[in-house]
């Protein structure tokens, strides 16, 4: 008796451990993915002001924020994207459904990214010149997914 006791204890304990798992807390997931855009926002912002004479070039500094973003670009996607992760699931996010519904485009527009990524920083460190037109394939690439999976600013 004691046995059975035992298991039936340790079996339900497991299904509250499920059941508390099946109610997913993406906190982890949505701070991650959150962190690499801002990590993306800063090194766009350092490249840009560059770009537009807002602040001086540096070739060095250029490097290294478009080597930043090529790195965060080969970062896996699939552990911060957890289906249910979306705003019309959870607060605190503007990842449309459509990231799960359309996995395959959400993806192509990440590769798209990672190859303006290249793009930028094959050219940054060549002068101020050679930034304008690289840093507008990297906007359009961003864009381009915003503008399919990402809900407008409240």
């Amino acid at each position: 008796m004691k046995k059975h006791l035992t298991f039936a204890i340790a079996f339900a304990a497991l299904g509250c451990g499920t059941a508390a798992y099946a109610q997913d807390d993406f906190t982890a997931q949505l701070k991650a993915r959150q962190g690499q855009f801002r990590i993306m926002a800063i090194n766009l912002g350092i490249l840009g002001g560059m770009a537009q004479g807002k602040t001086e070039y540096n070739a060095e500094e250029a490097q290294a924020a478009a080597d930043t973003l090529v790195a965060v670009s080969m970062i896996q996607q699939a552990p911060m994207w957890p289906a249910g992760s979306d705003d019309m699931a959870i607060e605190g996010t503007r990842a449309q459904p459509s990231i799960w519904e359309q996995n395959d485009d959400f993806l192509a527009k990440w590769g798209d990214f990672g190859t303006a990524a290249l793009a930028l920083q094959a050219a940054a460190a060549g002068g101020v010149e050679g930034l304008g037109p690289v840093m507008g394939q990297v906007g359009n690439a961003c864009s381009a997914c915003h503008d399919n999976h990402r809900a407008p600013a409240n």
